[in-house]
């Protein structure tokens, strides 16, 4: 039997689903899986982020969260985690750049947040020199300073979408015909979640509700807030989101994504707006969205690209150049990627952000 066997069962006895529960099927089945079977990332997979991309982009996230680790006094324990590490890439480039910070290493603790076992193993090699902790939930985390980083996280979380339909609305439900999975309407209802929509959408217009998102926000914003510390969140979204933004991606190319259930990676924009007022919620405050680009350039990516540029020659500075652009130009990952950064209301926000 295979995912999408399984889905048209499923479908046959109990009626269409939601796009989150098939996304959640999708990604996570225990046996058919994409999360839970495979190693979903670089050249060989079926798309490529920021940290797999260059080390800079570890290195000078790690040293935004490093100085606000010395602007909020140097606490002397504190966790230092990610949230869905990939490989651990990421990571090992934090702690390689802060290797030199004083006391940085000694106080903390490294947890990561992971669902795949597949990647917990692959990050258990990467990070073999140090001691992680593995959580399977987010409320897992210690009450301490938490300094977090959440790169391509939240996009990966399934989400609802409704359809405006007079002043209510139809959700987009996934069923069958056939053989086939496909796409359709539920009834005509309100949705309290989207009581604030109705003034800025017409008919026809579809809205995506990432519910998940919101508890796993409100953890992290409350440790903050109650403890110190930082998150610097991102992902590719924009604030207020609008429209249909599901996608699929197999070999780094974008495909049907009810044709092959559990053989490609499932995203869907990321609204901050809601993560935003979570925080707020929760008593932390947040830095204004800001692009990707933007914020590395801030942090000094190009004099770090030059320094790592000058003993390199040939294809090695081309590949440097190429990296460079595509993680800061706005026609590339620099503009479509976004970056919200929380903190305590009585700290600064974490170098490369605004408030």
């Amino acid at each position: 039997m295979s995912l999408k066997d399984h889905l048209l069962a499923h479908v046959a006895l109990n009626g269409p689903m939601s796009l989150a529960e098939y996304m959640t099927e999708c990604l996570l089945h225990p046996e058919f899986g994409y999360y839970t079977t495979r190693n979903p990332l670089g050249a060989q997979g079926d798309f490529i982020t920021a940290p797999e991309i260059s080390q800079m982009f570890g290195e000078l996230v790690g040293l935004s969260l490093a100085q606000s680790w010395m602007d909020q006094g140097k606490p002397e324990k504190f966790v230092l985690a990610e949230l869905g590490p990939g490989r651990g890439t990421l990571l090992f480039d934090i702690l390689r750049a802060t290797r030199s910070v004083p006391g940085f290493h000694a106080a903390a603790q490294i947890v990561l947040f992971e669902a795949s076992p597949a990647l917990r193993d692959i990050q258990r090699q990467t990070l073999t020199e140090y001691e992680p902790l593995w959580i399977d939930s987010v409320a897992d985390l210690p009450e301490a300073p938490l300094f977090l980083v959440a790169n391509e996280f939240f996009d990966a979380l399934p989400v609802r979408q409704f359809m405006r339909d007079g002043d209510g609305w139809r959700e987009r439900l996934i069923g069958a015909e056939g053989e086939s999975l496909t796409y359709g309407l539920g009834p005509h209802a309100a949705q309290v979640a989207l009581n604030d929509r109705i003034v800025d959408t017409e008919d026809g217009d579809l809205i995506e509700l990432c519910a998940a998102a919101i508890p796993i926000l409100t953890v992290v914003a409350g440790r903050i807030a109650s403890h110190g510390g930082a998150a610097l969140i991102v992902d590719y979204g924009d604030w207020h989101s609008l429209g249909d933004t599901f996608q699929a991606l197999q070999a780094h190319q974008r495909v049907d994504p009810l044709e092959t259930p559990g053989q490609a990676d499932l995203t869907a924009h990321v609204d901050f707006e809601p993560l935003a007022l979570a925080a707020r919620a929760a008593g932390c405050a947040h830095t204004l969205l800001t692009p990707q680009g933007v914020f590395l350039e801030r942090l000094g990516i190009t004099a770090r690209a030059q320094a790592l540029a000058a003993p390199l020659g040939g294809s090695e500075l081309e590949t440097l150049v190429a990296a460079h652009r595509r993680l800061t130009h706005p026609e590339k990952m620099g503009n479509l990627f976004k970056v919200l950064g929380l903190y305590p209301s009585y700290a600064a926000p974490p170098p490369g952000l605004e408030s």
